[in-house]
């Protein structure tokens, strides 16, 4: 088992110092330092706190960490569904959660107020591994990533020879991209793909649509994240990146850097089998097949042999 945290290190606090050695020398936790409504967790220092966004793709990744880890023989306390990065981040930070599903570029992003300069997934991790505090640590990225892309129907794909964005230059007729409001101003925009593939794309600003509007052949081109579902449900294909223009965000599991060695066994086996496709699979079972995270976390372990 991991050793104790010094986060939780504050149970000595008030008792004199002879008591503090001796508690220190028998015992590594203390059950007054846990949360009273701590679910399933044994409630010591030895418990690893797993926690999610509020959003089912992460929650799915975040249950199959936590199996993962409970299978292994530790004891795991699973805090799930907290909201955004900016309701969770401050508990990551200071050590109240332990093990986290997280995305390179956006927590990048996140981290660096001025911005980043690097996209591509290895630059992205090894700026991010530079930008972490010192009490976290990424483990191993894995394939699946929840970014933009530039999306197409297939059969325009197949109709214009599209295989890269680059590929887009040579549509004859006109050609909009559609995408949230902010997309248009964003690096990895219309006049960033000018700039880098040489493609003049029309912008329309159809927000929770777009994939509607893409269907209905309104927009020719559109921003759906790699997660989607619909790159399952539905025949639609994205061009791919050569010149990483758009930031890459793969998932990656930050963690706590004082149990980093004892679990980057499990979950860097967990990254290496998460590919883009693993992930848009899951996120079908959530949305369409409607299974709850626990369900779809437990039969994908079984199905890749990690339990």
């Amino acid at each position: 088992m991991f050793t104790a945290r010094g986060k939780r290190s504050a149970f000595a606090v008030g008792l004199v110092a002879a008591a503090a050695l001796a508690l220190s020398a028998c015992s590594s936790s203390n059950p007054l330092d846990e949360p009273s409504d701590a679910g399933s967790g044994s409630g010591d220092s030895d418990t690893i706190v797993v926690g999610s966004q509020a959003y089912y793709s992460n929650e799915i990744i975040a249950e199959i960490y936590a199996q993962a880890l409970e299978n292994a023989g530790f004891t795991v306390e699973k805090k799930l569904n907290i909201g955004q990065r900016d309701a969770y981040m401050p508990e990551v930070e200071s050590g109240d959660i332990d093990v986290f599903p997280e995305y390179t570029g956006s927590l990048l992003e996140y981290l660096s107020k001025d911005g980043t300069d690097v996209t591509s997934p290895d630059d992205v991790y090894a700026a991010l591994k530079d930008a972490l505090p010192k009490e976290l640590t990424a483990l191993d990225y894995a394939e699946a990533s929840d970014q933009d892309t530039y999306t197409v129907l297939k059969s325009f794909a197949d109709e214009n020879g599209l295989k890269t964005i680059a590929d887009l230059a040579k549509v004859t007729t006109p050609v909009t991209i559609g995408a949230a409001p902010e997309f248009e101003q964003r690096p990895y925009g219309p006049a960033a793909a000018k700039e880098v593939y040489g493609v003049d794309l029309a912008f329309s600003a159809t927000g929770q649509t777009t994939l509607e509007s893409l269907l209905a052949g309104q927009i020719q081109v559109a921003d759906i994240y790699t997660a989607d579902p619909a790159f399952q449900t539905e025949d639609i294909v994205a061009l791919e990146d050569p010149e990483n223009l758009i930031l890459a965000s793969n998932v990656v599991p930050i963690v706590s850097s004082d149990i980093a060695d004892d679990v980057s066994d499990v979950l860097n086996a967990i990254s290496a089998k998460l590919t883009a496709e693993e992930l848009v699979g899951l996120n079908v079972q959530s949305t369409v097949d409607q299974k709850s995270s626990a369900d779809i976390a437990k039969a994908w372990l079984e199905e890749q042999g990690l339990v």
